[in-house]
This record gives C-alpha cells, sequence and structure tokens, in this order.
C-alpha cells in the first residue's frame, strides 16, 4: 500500500521540481476532463472549479475532452487493472490527474482538493468555510495513492430521524405499525450527502432505512447517490430491496393482508424480492444485501412465532433464503461477472454463523459487526479462522446505534477504531467496511478519520492524525482544541468486564426511563419503599433465556456489581465532561472568531450534552434512594436537580440549532432531551403531591 503526498505551497522554502500555477498572475488554467470518462467524473471536476472560485473568486474553465496545454489540470484515466488507484503530479507543466479507472481518477481529483486546496471534504456538515487566498500555487504536487486497505467503504444512514425532517420532506410514507421513517429524506440535502461522501472519497452508501425503491420518491436517494459515480445498497434488514413494510405494502396494493413471513409465505416473499430487484438492478453499481430478517432490525421469528423454534432449523430457512435470492438475481438478469453481493451477520445471523448452523454461498461476500458502537467485534469473527481461499470477509461498524448511541454525540475516539479496523483486516476482513453515521453532522469526526483508514488503516497514526484534524479547524488555538478534543473521547467510562462503553447518551435515555418507571411505582405503592440490597445485580437489564438475537449483542447493555458502583462510574464520567467544557471554555477565548462556530458545535455542545445526561441520570438514582429512605422532599428535589440538568441540554440543543440548522432538531424523536426532560417533570409532578 503506497501512499505519497507532496503538495508544498510556492510560500514554502522547499526543493523546487515542477511549480504549477493554477491560479495567479498570467496564470490562464483550464481543467480538461478527458472525453471517454463518465459524469460522476466531470461532477468532481465541477467541484474542483466551483472551489477554486470560493477560494480565489477566480473563473476556471472546465472542457470536455482535446488535449491539455502548459497551466492545465487534466483529468483522465489510464487503466492497469488495479481499483481506484491514483496520481496527481506536474508533468510538461500540466497538473495530470490520472486515475487506474474512473473513480480513481475522481477521488484523485477530491484528493487534491483536500490536501492542495485545504477544503474540508466535509464542509457542508462541519460549517468549516473554504480557505481564501489570492493565489493557488505549488513547488511541487505529488500525491501517489495505491488501491485502498478496503476495497468497499461505505456510510449507512441509519436512524436518520433528524434528516427526515430538517427541510421539507421529498415524499411521505405511511408505515403505519412503526412511529418513524415517515417522511422522505429531502432529495437537496442527499445531494449534499453524496457530495461529502465522494468528496471523502468514500465509494458505497446505504442511503436510507425501508428505503421502497417501488415508490419514486425514495428510489430518488439511491439515484441521486448513484449518480455520483457509488456503489448504492441495501439495509441488512431488507435484503434484495424488501423490508416487512415493503413486503406488506406490496400485497397491500394487490388485495391481500399478508403477515410478512418466508415460512407461511415463501412464493409471495420471492415475488417481492423479484419485483424490487428488477428496480434496484437498474442502477449502475449495485452491492446487492441477501438475507432473511423481521420487519424492523429484529429475527424473522418476531413476525410469526410459528416459524421454527430450534436454532438449527432458524438458520436452515436463512440458507435457503439465501440461495433462493442468488437464484433471483440470475433470473431479473444480473450478471454474475462483477457482482457484488454482501450478507451481514448482525444478532441472530452471527450467532448461527458461530455455530457453524449457518451456510453462505460461495461469492457472497460475510459481513461481520461489531457488538457495542465501535469497541469490539462479535465473537464470530474474533474466533473466525483465516479465510478460505476465494472467501470474501467485510466489517459493519457503527459510529451511531440507536437504542444504545451514540445518536446525538460523537463517542468513539480514532484511536479505537483504528485498532478495529487492523483487527479486521488481520482477520480477513478487507472486502468491505459500512459505518453507520445517522444522521452525518453529528460524526464528522468520525466519518473523517475512516475516511483515511480505509484507505491505508497501516499508515494510520490516530494522534497525529487528531492533532491535525484539530488544526486544521481550529488552527488559531490548536493545542488546546487538542487536548478539549482528546478528553472528551476519553471520559466515555467503559465496563471492566467487557470494555464496552456504560453511559453512551441512548444507553442513559433508556436507563432514564425505567428509573423513573420504576420510581413511580414507589410512589403508587405498587412497590416497597425500602433500601435496595447490595450487591444489586443488573444496572441495566438484559433479556434471558439467550435467545440468539440478544445473545449475540449482549454486551451492549453493561451490567454492574451494584448501584454505587453504577454511581461511582457515572461521576467519574460527569467528572470528565466537566473538564472537557472548562478546557473548550478556556480555549475559547484564544480562538478566531470564524472558527468558534465549528468549536461550539462539535466540541463544547457534545461534552456539555453528556454533561447534562450524566448529570440528570446521577440525579434520578438519587432521587430513588431518597424515596427508598422515605424523603420524599429530598426525593422532588433531586429530580428538580435531573430537569434542570435536561432543560440545559435542550437549550444548548437550540444553540446547536443554529442558521441553515434551524430545523435540524424538528425530527429528534430517538434520543431526545426534551422527552427525557418531559418525563421527569411529569414523575416530578406526581412526587410532588402530598
Amino acid at each position: 500500500m503506497k501512499r505519497i503526498l507532496f503538495c508544498a505551497s510556492a510560500a514554502c522554502a522547499c526543493a523546487v521540481v515542477q511549480a504549477f500555477t493554477l491560479v495567479g498572475p498570467g496564470a490562464r488554467a483550464r481543467v480538461v476532463v478527458a472525453s471517454d470518462l463518465p459524469g460522476f467524473v466531470w461532477r468532481a471536476a465541477q467541484d474542483l472549479t466551483n472551489d477554486v472560485k470560493k477560494i480565489t473568486g477566480a473563473d476556471v474553465p472546465l472542457v470536455r475532452g482535446g488535449p491539455a496545454r502548459s497551466g492545465d489540470v487534466s483529468v483522465a484515466v489510464r487503466p492497469d487493472g488495479r481499483w481506484e488507484a491514483y496520481a496527481v503530479r506536474v508533468r510538461d507543466g500540466v497538473l495530470e490527474v490520472v486515475g487506474s479507472d474512473a473513480r480513481g481518477a475522481m477521488f484523485g481529483v477530491y484528493d487534491f482538493i483536500e490536501r492542495c486546496l485545504g477544503v474540508d471534504p466535509m464542509y457542508f456538515w462541519s460549517g468549516v468555510p473554504h480557505p481564501k487566498r489570492a493565489e493557488l500555487a505549488w513547488k511541487d504536487v505529488e500525491i501517489v495513492q495505491d488501491e485502498p486497505s478496503f476495497r468497499f467503504r461505505g456510510w449507512f444512514l441509519n436512524d436518520e430521524d433528524l434528516l427526515t425532517k430538517w427541510r421539507e420532506a421529498s415524499g411521505v410514507r405511511d408505515y403505519s405499525q412503526y412511529k418513524y421513517y415517515h417522511f422522505v429524506v429531502n432529495h437537496g440535502a442527499m445531494e449534499a450527502v453524496a457530495e461529502a461522501l465522494v468528496r471523502s472519497r468514500y465509494n458505497l452508501i446505504i442511503p436510507a432505512s425501508f428505503l421502497n425503491a417501488t415508490r419514486p420518491a425514495e428510489e430518488g436517494l439511491a439515484a441521486i447517490c448513484a449518480a455520483r459515480g457509488v456503489f448504492v445498497s441495501m439495509h441488512h434488514i431488507e435484503p434484495m430491496g424488501v423490508s416487512g413494510y415493503t413486503f406488506k405494502d406490496y400485497w397491500k396494493q394487490r388485495g391481500r393482508d399478508l403477515e410478512y413471513s418466508y415460512f407461511k409465505y415463501p412464493r409471495e416473499v420471492e415475488e417481492v424480492w423479484r419485483a424490487l430487484a428488477t428496480r434496484w438492478a437498474k442502477f449502475p453499481n449495485v452491492v446487492w444485501q441477501i438475507g432473511l430478517r423481521g420487519t424492523g432490525d429484529r429475527p424473522m421469528w418476531a413476525d410469526d412465532p410459528t416459524m421454527p423454534k430450534d436454532d438449527a432449523g432458524r438458520a436452515r430457512l436463512i440458507t435457503a433464503a439465501l440461495e433462493r435470492q442468488l437464484a433471483i438475481l440470475d433470473e431479473v438478469g444480473v450478471p454474475r461477472e462483477n457482482r457484488h453481493v454482501t450478507t451481514t451477520l448482525w444478532g441472530e445471523g452471527a450467532y448461527f454463523h458461530a455455530k457453524g448452523l449457518l451456510k453462505i454461498p460461495d461469492g457472497v461476500t460475510v459481513v461481520y459487526a461489531d457488538n457495542n458502537c465501535g469497541w469490539r467485534w462479535q465473537c464470530d469473527l474474533l474466533d473466525a479462522p483465516p479465510p478460505a481461499d476465494g472467501e470474501r470477509r467485510g466489517v459493519y461498524y457503527h459510529h451511531q446505534l440507536i437504542g444504545m448511541g451514540p445518536h446525538l454525540v460523537s463517542l468513539v475516539p480514532a484511536a479505537r477504531t483504528c485498532a478495529m479496523l487492523r483487527e479486521a483486516r488481520a482477520k480477513g476482513a478487507r472486502d468491505y467496511a459500512i459505518f453507520n453515521v445517522g444522521n452525518v453532522r453529528e460524526f464528522v469526526y468520525g466519518i473523517d478519520a475512516t475516511a483515511k483508514m480505509t484507505w491505508n488503516v497501516d499508515a494510520f497514526a490516530p494522534e497525529s492524525w487528531t492533532r491535525a484534524w484539530v488544526a486544521r479547524r481550529l488552527g488559531s488555538n490548536a493545542a488546546a482544541w487538542t487536548d478539549a478534543v482528546n478528553l472528551h473521547y476519553k471520559s466515555l467510562q467503559l465496563q471492566p468486564a467487557t470494555g464496552v462503553p456504560c453511559f453512551l447518551d441512548g444507553l442513559m435515555q433508556q436507563q432514564l426511563r425505567k428509573d423513573l418507571h420504576d420510581f413511580k411505582r414507589l410512589l403508587n405503592g405498587k412497590e416497597p419503599c425500602r433500601p435496595r440490597p447490595e450487591p444489586f445485580a443488573n444496572a441495566f437489564t438484559r433479556a434471558a433465556p439467550p435467545d440468539p438475537f440478544y445473545a449475540a449483542l449482549a454486551d451492549t447493555q453493561p451490567v454492574f456489581a451494584s448501584p454505587r458502583d453504577t454511581y461511582m462510574r457515572l461521576a467519574a464520567q460527569r467528572a470528565g465532561f466537566e473538564q472537557t467544557l472548562r478546557l473548550a471554555r478556556r480555549a475559547l477565548a484564544g480562538t478566531a472568531p470564524a472558527e468558534r462556530p465549528f468549536a461550539e458545535d462539535f466540541v463544547v455542545y457534545p461534552a456539555r450534552l453528556m454533561l447534562d445526561f450524566t448529570t440528570a441520570r446521577m440525579q434520578v438514582i438519587d432521587a430513588d434512594e431518597a424515596l427508598r429512605m422515605g424523603d420524599r422532599k429530598g426525593a422532588a428535589a433531586h429530580l428538580r436537580r435531573a430537569a434542570d440538568a435536561l432543560r440545559d441540554a435542550v437549550e444548548a440543543g437550540k444553540a446547536y440549532c443554529h442558521g441553515p440548522w434551524t430545523d435540524w432538531y424538528r425530527g429528534c424523536e430517538k434520543v431526545s432531551p426534551a422527552q427525557m426532560l418531559a418525563l421527569v417533570e411529569e414523575t416530578l409532578g406526581v412526587c410532588g403531591k402530598p
């Protein structure tokens, strides 16, 4: 794996090799795109000329075909059998961007834009403005990138509650059985997602949860991404593009109200697989997802309890579905040559595969999942033998994980992600890496880190990358902000036995709901008011007996020895985020005004939110203890402090929703400080009564 970068400014005291001026006195540069290149390369070149305009105010002509002359930028492909490799060099006065294939040429353009023009690939989502310069000139430019560490590298827009309501929806979906996803993400917002994706040099996207390609507005989400030259794929609960909702909708339109069950209705399910595969096959680049799961992110037997009860019987049904789905791809005319097919072992799939019950057809990439927001792989990958010849493996990794979290706050440090991706490659999982990025905006740090790692994970240095990442965005006070960022990611508490996070935003919301439910039972006399015994096993609930789905994900719900243990770890987390805020607020004083919005949104606000959530959680525990000791007045005082903390979180969120992000929290329903506050205030209203 080779990557050389040399992009020296003309102002730097570096040895002159071949100077190049894009904008400057006497410069008459053009961007010349080879005539045989597809539209997505042309769009990358357009982004280049638009960026030059934003930086310098100069118009650089964009030309299709014809010879490049000295002073031009030339974008071309010279096929050599490599996947997405590229080089950017100055030759005979021409800045050549040469890809080994079309996407390689596109990514060469975007790497040049980031490295030499200084444009943040996530600028739309981070708010980092384009730098301003009068000239764009370099003493030398040389970027050489070999094939990436991971062949497929992508985003999964999952649990995208904020994106669906931020801007006016591009369509409405009738999912009467499910609370979320009733709105189709605004197509303009999806254009911004797709642009950030390719600027970051990813080549794959799962563009939505529950995408029904028979509906034009939803199909449009995939089409927008496909137009950027990337591969499009499906959520692991919608193999062949079919979720339980899609199945029900399909048959409802044909006058039948059917349960979603491949066990009961195999022909009907296969008909929908065939219909949706035909729609997806229209896209030029598809990574097909095959599998068999239930309507939501649950096992198939959650929809049909009459399915086989034993593990072997269930695994046989999934195996049969995998084989049938591949046959249907043949039937609808998807060529086997260059066909890309994955199956994601999330939940029960990982359990069955680890036990050797699930048989994966040859040629299918097996995608192994992490077990808790990017902190550890499930046992099926950790215990897997070396891959056989021709066996393909990939990974599914969470920057965002709904229910547990993170959802509103970035909490996975780059060092942890890097360690896991290196571990995955050591296990032979190097064909595919998909990252759950939620609503995108919250995870610009993790997204940029994994963009760099998946191109060259062995060379990635987390500490120096973090310093450079901060310096690029908060350069006026970079050292102070680096300290604050590092402390933020170190403040999250880990469960000692498993090493997974204890108090993510989603987990704290879950537990606060449970604690308030238990508190009300005490108030209503449904449970006796007596102190909890020590030790008290199970601060977090865990499903038992071990259903295969829950068994595979068991350590997503950490278990502590006692309430005191829980409380002390919460106190340590609170202290960490308090100190993060102190460092951040001190750093603000020495930060340039233009950089402060980024600092407020991506360092101050996340630490404040986690501090408020952690404080509220502790105060509810204190309220429970006071009530059990017969101190109802003291319990009410603790609930008021919990409400104050959550009220602060709500107010902080209002500041986060500024300018173009004014309506960003309009769809904030999955992890919601406002909903948590309402629950505390409701409980306080009951507790305060005599």
